[in-house]
């Protein structure tokens, strides 16, 4: 299977990551490219940031900015509509992993 069609896959879970961790907490971007590390996924910041803004602007992700050591870092925090997405999701993943197994 290429790289590319594994990539498409990886996508969808990786967004699904974010929303799991930023229902938990407000998450930023250098923090979820290293949680995402410990699962097994190699991303740059060039690959995460289009899809955290993606998410923004589908309104799945809420964006604040806070100065951290005189930097503004963006926090992101699930929406409402996040959430439904979120539950959404964990039921069609639990149904697949549950016929596949």
């Amino acid at each position: 299977m290429s790289a590319k069609v594994l990539r498409k896959f990886f996508l969808g879970f990786i967004s699904i990551h974010i929303l799991h961790h930023a229902s938990k907490e407000p998450i930023y971007g250098l923090w979820m490219i290293d949680e995402l590390k410990h699962h097994g996924y190699n991303l740059s910041a060039g690959t995460l940031y289009p899809i955290l803004h993606s998410m923004e602007k589908d309104e799945l992700l809420l964006v604040e900015e806070r100065n951290v050591d005189g930097k503004i870092r963006k926090y992101y925090s699930i929406t409402e509509q996040g959430r439904v997405v979120l539950i959404e999701a964990r039921n069609k993943a639990f149904e697949l992993f549950k016929e596949m197994k």
